[in-house]
């Protein structure tokens, strides 16, 4: 080859090589994403503000910085309920709260955290992932402009806080108590007042009286919550919420503009914090619950069949005006009951005869 044509060649295969450098740029160096994260958790706050915290870590790292994650706990940058609306107007592109918040929006919200005689965390998760949970989901936030994930369970809670007995459905007329979802609703049903108040604000009024009763999660966050300055005795199993997860929510029209492999890295962060939060609350409950009882005098009672019977009852009613609110409503209902039907029945022959069994050979 001439020394004119071997620069001629190598010339062209440089000016090649350069060209494919610069096309190549953008895929390996990938737009910085921000991604501004609301809560309705204080900050620090165990499980709850914690598990937020650590999800909106999880996804930062995950995608090597690129994905950048601002996170306000409640009251930081809007208050803890007002995170719906600013993820749906697009002013921040996710919220780390509970659905069931939203029930006045569509009653339908609720039945994606927790609802009355619900489903269990294994029971939720069977039905989200593999039952047309999730696409009932979808269709739901999808109405308001958002995109929901589950992102953290906290199990079957405690029924609450009381300052006086519960011996029938009696004793709840009148009584003042803080208890949001369907769960308020039936209380309603059954001659209460429910008051809807954001964890932060729960303390002072149990304190001052403007409220006789309260729930919140279980013996690991009422511990801190120090709910027993105000109220002694603490009543289970609580029957309006059995192991709804928490929502990361995110406006539809951000997540839709993300790269399929930015969502699936946000997907495998909000599974893990769903995984995570369960295995914590799991891990913590026992514990607290022996603190509560051993160092701050805390009674801990069952609801008697009674009161659980009037439960029922009253569920029962406000179930049949859910689902008179829309036929999405009525969809998201009859998908719900035939998967706690379903899985239900099989809880009660595996697990629920393991533990019953098991507890008694052991004395547990």
């Amino acid at each position: 080859m001439k020394r004119r044509d071997f620069i001629k060649t190598a010339g062209a295969v440089g000016l090649g090589g350069a060209a494919a450098s610069t096309l190549a740029a953008p895929a390996i160096a990938q737009q910085r994403i921000e991604m501004v994260m609301v809560s309705s958790w204080g900050r620090d706050f165990p499980g709850l503000g914690t598990g937020a915290q650590r999800l909106a870590q999880k996804i930062q790292d995950t995608s090597g910085g690129r994905i950048q994650v601002q996170y306000f706990a409640a009251g930081e940058r809007v208050g803890a309920f007002d995170a719906f609306d600013e993820v749906a107007s697009g002013n921040a592109q996710a919220y780390h709260s509970a659905d069931y918040y939203w029930k006045g929006k569509h009653p339908g919200w609720a039945f994606f955290t927790s609802v009355p005689f619900g489903l269990t965390e294994n029971e939720m998760g069977a039905w989200i992932e593999f039952m047309g949970g999730q696409q009932l989901w979808d269709e739901l936030a999808g109405d308001f402009g958002l995109k929901c994930l589950p992102a953290g369970n906290t199990g079957v809670q405690m029924g609450g806080w009381f300052n006086k007995n519960i011996d029938s459905a009696n004793d709840l007329k009148g009584l003042k108590m803080r208890i949001p979802g369907l769960g308020g609703d039936v209380m309603a049903k059954l001659g209460a007042s429910p008051v809807s108040l954001p964890g932060g604000q729960i303390y002072e009024n149990l304190v001052s009286g403007a409220i006789d009763a309260t729930e919140w999660v279980g013996p690991w966050n009422d511990y801190f919550m120090k709910f027993y300055e105000a109220a002694k005795i603490y009543y289970y199993p609580g029957m309006h919420e059995p192991g709804g997860p928490n929502s990361l929510g995110m406006n539809k029209s951000w997540w839709e503009g993300l790269s399929r492999s930015d969502q699936m890295i946000i997907e495998a962060c909000a599974h893990q914090a769903n995984h995570l939060a369960m295995a914590e609350y799991n891990a913590n409950n026992g514990t607290y619950l022996r603190k509560l009882i051993d160092e701050h005098g805390v009674v801990v009672k069952e609801f008697n069949d009674d009161v659980y019977d009037a439960f029922g009852k009253a569920a029962a009613e406000v179930y049949e005006e859910t689902q008179a609110h829309s036929d999405l409503a009525k969809r998201i209902y009859d998908s719900f009951a035939a998967a706690r039907a379903d899985v239900g029945a099989w809880m009660k022959l595996s697990e629920g005869a393991y533990y019953s069994q098991r507890n008694r050979v052991l004395g547990l």
